[in-house]
């Protein structure tokens, strides 16, 4: 996995303008965007980029390891995270707002999960869903 805190390598990473543009709107968001976010954002960086090579791109570098892409089945659209390390998410059922979790796993748990589920583990997330701060005071 590719550090995530070095924006300075941007531009040494041997990637084509269109993939650092890309990399550069994710890593300078403060939350986690969709596809349609990061092509409005690399559209302001460098007018003539597309759609089809925001996806493709997006593809590539969770591909290459240099971002991260959640997934949460079939509510709503997958975002794209510029932190590649283990961690968890809470995300609001009622805007959807998403928000990190760093929080330890632990290995019983997970070999707990394991063997009632009859998986062999790859990875670990939780999702915790609820009313985010904004949403609960309303």
């Amino acid at each position: 996995m590719k550090s995530t805190d070095d924006t300075t390598l941007i531009g040494t990473l041997g990637l084509t303008k269109q993939r650092e543009v890309v990399l550069q709107v994710i890593r300078a968001a403060e939350h986690h965007l969709t596809a349609n976010e990061v092509f409005e954002g690399a559209k302001r960086l460098l007018p003539t980029i597309s759609f089809a090579t925001v996806y493709n791109s997006l593809r590539f570098l969770k591909d290459a390891g240099y971002i991260n892409e959640i997934q949460f089945g079939f509510s709503g659209a997958n975002r794209f995270d510029a932190k590649t390390e283990r961690h968890d998410h809470a995300v609001c059922v009622k805007c959807g707002k998403l928000a990190d979790i760093d929080l330890e796993m632990p290995d019983e748990l997970i070999q707990t999960a394991a063997r009632l589920s009859n998986f062999k583990p790859e990875s670990v997330e939780l999702t915790l869903r609820g009313l985010c701060p904004e949403c609960s005071d309303k």
